[in-house]
């Protein structure tokens, strides 16, 4: 077992997203032979990818849970064996780093005025391309949660093939959660920024090039983090939480959730332009992550992981505020958009599970599903995933598997099984860590049956720190 290294901040109190099951590892490793708990589903083939933040020299200022550099680890599945790698995002911030041999930028949570360099869109933070991994065109393109470069990744060596320019086409940056729809190759993204335009909506075609982009009219500078697609439209947001412009000019983070402000959902045509988008009105909210929308009858249905309260609870030192600024707290909720009367309906679809990182069938993304996979939220200060809980859109049913005291995962995408037919024919992978072991395994369920437990734990040489978000490349995408 590979032994994590000790990295630290100049906060002077224990940071507990630098220690235990979140501290960071510092070696690239491969390893082919693998020891396996049950049996590896000869028909699961493909990669399992998941990003995540590993902070590699020690922080100026206090380490904020999404500072750490990307770290990209994944297991291969391939006709029964699996084979384990991990390798750093190899991003120009970590670049720079590496040849100074020392943090050169703040933490998010800090003074950014010295920090060399931001984004493309004028934020001043570390783009680390630590945060969710898609595959389109053949690569994975890592993304980074405040709209930054998207870096482009060889699915099977994890070899960073550098900045993705979208053949030079891109100009600007993306946020953490572009769309694709599989079936017709095209890839949905915003990016924000501090400066007018606020927002801008685009569409990379099939052949690899942005097709369409657009600048969408919001009230100032806002903090939205995903989006959703149909098969006609695409779905922005105009949510009631940003950064205050007081605290910004003192060098300061700090986010305000106006409960004065409505949440806005922003339709819009895949390739419309900006006098196109139709705005409709909800209960304010903050939202993270969408699970997916379609269209029914002349309505969009999107249901998310809600967030009611985003603003963090009570007082306390600089870095327990910021502990509770980062803790989920989220429900899965459902609107209906009219497309007719321009109306909103909206409602919990699980009012007391706190669940996130959702996860549907990628093949059916802005497409009717019936199944959604999500994390279980554990009830502790810090962001753990104690399991999962499978949704049933048509019959209402809930099932949850969890791992077991001190046991802790990460997000599960759907895999089909080779043939698969149908959203829940295939499985469910994660990486999962015992605390108190401080070992990690990957575990594989049935998607049909996730009560039943693990099919199969395939178990690590190297410990997989708590991260962010996951994907599955079926074998033929491989190819």
């Amino acid at each position: 077992m590979v032994e994590s290294v000790v990295i630290v901040d100049e906060s002077g109190e224990p940071n507990p997203y630098l220690l235990g099951v979140y501290a960071p590892v510092q070696d690239e490793i491969t390893a082919d032979e693998l020891t396996v708990i049950g049996r590896i589903p000869a028909d699961l083939n493909g990669v399992y990818l998941r990003n995540g933040p590993n902070a590699r020299f020690p922080m100026k200022g206090r380490y904020h849970w999404f500072d750490g550099d990307g770290m990209v680890h994944a297991v291969h599945f391939e006709n029964g064996r699996a084979r384990y790698r991990n390798r750093w995002v190899r991003t120009r911030a970590f670049e720079a780093e590496s040849a100074a041999g020392r943090s050169l930028w703040t933490g998010v949570m800090e003074n950014p005025k010295d920090n060399p360099f931001g984004n493309a869109r004028g934020l001043p933070f570390k783009d680390t391309a630590n945060t969710d991994v898609i595959f389109h065109r053949g690569r994975v393109l890592a993304s980074w949660y405040l709209c930054g470069t998207p870096y482009g990744l060889d699915p099977l060596s994890l070899e960073t093939l550098g900045a993705d320019t979208l053949l030079d086409t891109l100009n600007g940056d993306f946020m953490a959660h572009p769309k694709v729809d599989e079936r017709t190759g095209e890839l949905f993204w915003f990016d924000y920024g501090p400066r007018p335009p606020y927002l801008r909506y685009g569409v990379v075609g099939p052949g690899g090039t942005v097709e369409h982009c657009v600048e969408l009219d919001l009230p100032g500078a806002r903090l939205p983090h995903d989006m959703a697609i149909t098969r006609n439209h695409a779905i922005l947001m105009d949510l009631p939480l940003y950064q205050d412009l007081d605290a910004a000019r003192q060098g300061r983070y700090k986010l305000t959730f106006n409960r004065e402000l409505p949440s806005r959902f922003g339709v819009i045509p895949r390739r419309g332009q900006a006098h196109e988008i139709r705005w409709f009105e909800a209960k304010p909210c903050y939202i993270y992550h969408v699970v997916n929308a379609w269209e029914e009858d002349d309505a969009i249905v999107m249901d998310v992981c809600r967030v009611s309260r985003p603003a963090p609870a009570g007082n306390g030192s600089p870095l327990s505020r910021m502990i509770s600024y980062l803790k989920l707290d989220a429900r899965m909720y459902r609107y209906r958009f009219d497309l007719r009367t321009g109306s909103t309906s909206e409602g919990y679809v699980d009012a007391d599970h706190n669940t996130e990182f959702p996860s549907i069938d990628a093949r059916s993304t802005g497409y009717p599903t019936r199944y959604a996979y999500n994390v279980s939220v554990a009830d502790a200060a810090t962001n753990l995933f104690d399991g999962l809980v499978r949704y049933d859109n048509v019959t209402g049913a809930k099932e949850t598997y969890f791992y077991g005291p001190g046991r802790y995962g990460s997000e599960a995408p759907f895999a089909p099984r080779d043939g698969s037919t149908g959203e829940d024919d295939g499985y469910l992978v994660s990486f999962v860590t015992d605390e108190r072991e401080g070992r990690s395994e990957v575990q594989i369920l049935d998607a049909s049956r996730i009560s039943d437990g693990p099919l199969a734990r395939v178990l690590l040489p190297q410990r997989v720190p708590l991260g962010f978000h996951a994907t599955w490349v079926r074998s033929e995408q491989l190819r």
